[in-house]
């Protein structure tokens, strides 16, 4: 653990020093979310992976109260192979990485991690190096300069380092977990944002935002 320059806790997670060189193949499979159709993903979990609004805004909409962050660290480090790659920047450069659960009262819904390149954390992206345990969704949606421009979909089985790492402390489960990443541009930089819905996570709340 060590201090930021505003003197808050940056708790750097077991996740981040394990997969400091894991090659792309022990990464997550992703594929775009276009061809859902092929996949066996559960029907109840197809409407979060596809929604295209604020994720944020759902969990409070199906929470209706007690909605929380949980921060499980925040750190500069060098994303996975894959999430450069995805980001469009060199493998090995450092990025900000922020991890976090959503939860609604003491039931994990969400597991979500963040890769902020250092070079988008300047201008109109200065604002996401301090979130603290303000949700990050919150504030790339109320900014009309964001947009999302990629989306894919993963599934993590049992015993794979982010299954494990999403649901550390939580009761273990035997069942597979599937995911989303987007790519979202801060006034054209990029920011990457993983999303794992958890075992637990309730009906899709319909409606809009």
């Amino acid at each position: 653990m060590g201090l930021g320059k505003n003197g808050r806790a940056i708790i750097a997670p077991r996740i981040s020093q394990a997969c400091a060189h894991l090659p792309v193949r022990n990464e997550p499979r992703w594929f775009a979310s276009q061809r859902h159709t092929h996949q066996n993903i559960p029907e109840a979990v197809v409407p979060w992976l596809l929604d295209r609004s604020s994720l944020t805004a759902r969990v409070l909409r199906a929470c209706d109260g007690g909605f929380r962050v949980e921060l499980l660290g925040q750190w500069r480090g060098r994303p996975l192979p894959g999430e450069a790659q995805f980001l469009g920047i060199p493998v090995g450069r450092h990025a900000l990485i922020r991890e976090v659960r959503l939860c609604c009262d003491r039931e994990r819904w969400v597991y979500a991690r963040s890769v902020i390149p250092l070079a988008t954390l300047h201008g109109a992206g200065r604002k996401l190096g301090n979130l603290g345990t303000r949700p990050l969704g919150a504030v790339l949606f109320a900014d009309r300069r964001v947009r999302r421009t990629a989306v894919e979909l993963a599934r993590v089985q049992p015993g794979e380092l982010i299954h494990r790492h999403a649901l550390q402390g939580l009761p273990e489960s035997r069942d597979p977990i599937w995911g989303r990443r987007s790519l979202f541009r801060i006034a054209a930089a990029p920011l990457l944002v993983s999303e794992w819905f958890l075992p637990g996570l309730p009906r899709f709340p319909g409606g809009k935002r």
